[in-house]
């Protein structure tokens, strides 16, 4: 039975509500990490906020933005504070080390580890490590030590049982490798082709092996190891937008137009329901189609050329002068339910959507209903001889393998 707090509830009411509404949705599962949350006060390290809005269990509190309102620091949401521990397996007595701070998930490891354990939370803005330090140090956690550093560089400070990265990475620097114990774990949100999975990998030898992976999203590193996003308007205004994450780009040169063809459209028979996921979809598309990116839609300026799976981020591919990406159409109404397919735009558009088309159907017959992929990160200088069987992402620090069942 889930707590319902009221108007003027106390930060302790507000805490077991929260605890008990993680628990319902399955984001907690261990006693331990319940009780981390139970012990620390979240509201000391929003202070800017409401009690009852630091206790809103999936909103996160910026704390920092740039000019354009973008945040830059916040303090994550609780559920996905909750995830990303529930991965880590964080035990008593452990070295934990957190990269990206702000106070709050450094308590919670820290209630974790116990007193026989360490935990470093490390952060490259001093804005955030001032604010760290003095809101750990006021809720009784100064035994947290706070560092101002590149956490994606070496840092000297020996090895740790696990690493928990608290800002959405691109790569994984080899520096991480380097300091972390063999067969210890690190979790971090890895953005690979622009979708963005927190993974728990477990160091063997020089590779990283991945033991768990959940869908999520965090606010990006900052440092030596930022990566922007290429960002295309093929219609030259921000209406329709074409993001591309990896090494290797896509020649965007000639879309000048695209959008102002005949749009071809390919259906699957392939469907799904109502509030039944299939990102395992987007993971497969982005392995294995080449050119792959992430079309977005303002919904203000939206003039309905498009019609994306998803305004927000839904697979694209790209070739030369031609696109095409993921479709969805509504086929029933009750029970709701929704078919896949592919628009295309161009002259090479009947193959670019075919090509969308064909991959739905390798993913649902041979991996919708398998667990999902593994993830494993080499070395970068790994050959590709070397490689199992699999689709690779070249990064600056590894290569990433991803392996369907």
């Amino acid at each position: 039975m889930t707590t319902v707090p009221s108007p003027g509830s106390t930060a302790e009411e507000l805490r077991r509500a929260m605890v008990d509404h993680l628990r319902a949705e399955g984001t907690i599962r261990k006693e331990r990490v319940a009780n981390a949350f139970l012990a620390v006060p979240r509201h000391a390290f929003a202070p800017e906020v409401s009690l009852a809005e630091a206790y809103e269990p999936v909103q996160a509190l910026v704390t920092k933005r740039d000019e354009n309102g973008l945040a830059l620091s916040s303090v994550s949401a609780a559920q996905i504070q909750a995830l990303m521990l529930e991965q880590a397996d964080v035990r008593p007595g452990m070295r934990v080390e957190e990269i990206g701070s702000g106070g709050y998930n450094a308590a919670l490891i820290a209630e974790l580890v116990g007193s026989e354990g360490d935990v470093v939370t490390v952060d490259i803005d001093p804005f955030v490590t001032d604010r760290a330090a003095k809101f750990l140090d006021g809720a009784g956690y100064s035994r947290v030590t706070v560092v101002l550093a590149d956490g994606s560089e070496p840092v000297d400070g020996g090895l740790f049982d696990r690493i928990i990265v608290t800002v959405g990475a691109w790569d994984l620097p080899s520096a991480w490798t380097d300091r972390l114990a063999e067969g210890g774990t690190i979790t971090v949100p890895l953005r690979m082709r622009g979708l963005t999975r927190s993974i728990t990998f477990r160091r063997d030898g020089d590779r990283l092996v991945s033991v768990s992976a959940e869908v999520c999203g965090f606010v990006k590193m900052q440092g030596a190891a930022a990566h922007d996003e290429f960002l295309v308007l093929p219609r030259g205004t921000a209406e329709v937008g074409l993001r591309f994450d990896e090494l290797d780009r896509p020649d965007t040169g000639a879309l000048t137009g695209v959008l102002e063809t005949p749009r071809v459209e390919r259906w699957t028979d392939v469907t799904v329901g109502n509030r039944e996921p299939f990102d395992s979809l987007y993971l497969w598309l982005a392995g294995v189609l080449p050119g792959f990116g992430l079309m977005s839609v303002d919904q203000e300026l939206d003039t309905k050329t498009v019609a994306p799976a998803n305004k927000m981020a839904c697979p694209v591919i790209v070739e030369g002068d031609s696109l095409a990406y993921l479709a969805l159409r509504k086929i029933s109404e009750d029970p709701l339910r929704f078919e896949f397919g592919a628009h295309g735009f161009g002259p090479g558009a009947d193959r670019l959507a075919d090509l969308i088309a064909e991959q739905v159907g390798v993913w649902t017959r041979e991996h919708r209903a398998g667990d999902g992929p593994t993830f494993t990160a080499y070395p970068a200088g790994t050959a590709d001889d070397q490689l199992p069987d699999g689709q690779v992402i070249d990064k600056k620090d590894v290569r990433i393998l991803i392996s369907w069942p």
